[in-house]
C-alpha cells in the first residue's frame, strides 16, 4: 500500500468527506464535458482520476494516458485503478523532451500540478506543444503569494496569483478561467469572496 504522505490524494486511505479529496474529485467532474478523443491526465498520482475519465467519458474518448513521475505512485495505480481506455506512462512534467515522449493528445487535463514545479512556464510549453489543434487543456492550481516567493505549503515551490496564472496561457488561442470554492466552480471572481484556486480551460 502506498502510504498516504504529503499532499498525495489516496481515496482509499481517506474519509469519503475529506476536504482535499472532494476538492479533487470536483476538479475531475469538472473536466468531463470537455473531454473527448485522445487524453493525457498529466501528474495523475495514484490515478483515480484517471480512471473517473476513463469510466465518465468512455463514449468520448479513445485513450486516456495517466502519466506521472512517482513509479510507485504509477505501480500503485496500475494494481488499483483499471479501465480498457487507460494507458500509463512514466514522465516528468518539466522535461522538454516530454512532447516527443508522450506525442500529441486532444484533451489535456493536469490538477494542482504547476505549484510544485520549479520552472512552470516550461510545463505550459510543454502542453502546448502536446496538444492538437483545436484541442483542449485543463488545468488548476492554488493561489498565492506569487512565482519565487515563500508559500506556507512544504511540498509547493511557490503559488503563483490570480495574474500570474493568466499570463500562462498567451499562447493558446481562447481561455476561459474559473474560480474553485470547495466543490463549487465560479465564471468570476465576487467581491468579498476568497477563490482559493483557479481553474483554465485553454485552447489551442
Amino acid at each position: 500500500m502506498l502510504e498516504n504522505s504529503g499532499e498525495r490524494i489516496i481515496p482509499d486511505l481517506m474519509k469519503p468527506t475529506n476536504g482535499m479529496l472532494l476538492e479533487h474529485v470536483a476538479r475531475y467532474y469538472f473536466a468531463t464535458p470537455y473531454v473527448k478523443g485522445k487524453v493525457l491526465d498529466i501528474a495523475c498520482g495514484t490515478g483515480y482520476g484517471t480512471q473517473m475519465i476513463a469510466k465518465l467519458c468512455k463514449n468520448k474518448a479513445e485513450v486516456v494516458v495517466g502519466a506521472d513521475k512517482d513509479a510507485k505512485a504509477l505501480t500503485y495505480a496500475k494494481g488499483r485503478y483499471h479501465h480498457p481506455l487507460i494507458r500509463w506512462a512514466e514522465a516528468d512534467a518539466e522535461n522538454a523532451e516530454l512532447p516527443s515522449a508522450l506525442g500529441t493528445f486532444t484533451t489535456i487535463v493536469s490538477f494542482e500540478t504547476i505549484e510544485h514545479l520549479h520552472d512552470d512556464r516550461r510545463f505550459l510549453r510543454n502542453l502546448h506543444a502536446m496538444l492538437e489543434p483545436g484541442g483542449t487543456l485543463v488545468l488548476s492550481t492554488p493561489f498565492g503569494r506569487g512565482r519565487g516567493r515563500p508559500t506556507n505549503e512544504p511540498f509547493h515551490v511557490h503559488q503563483l496569483t490570480p495574474d500570474e496564472f493568466r499570463a500562462l496561457f498567451g499562447s493558446f488561442r481562447d481561455v476561459d478561467f474559473f474560480y474553485q470554492r470547495g466543490v463549487t466552480f465560479e465564471p468570476r471572481q465576487r467581491d468579498g469572496i476568497r477563490y482559493p484556486f483557479g481553474i483554465a480551460v485553454a485552447r489551442k
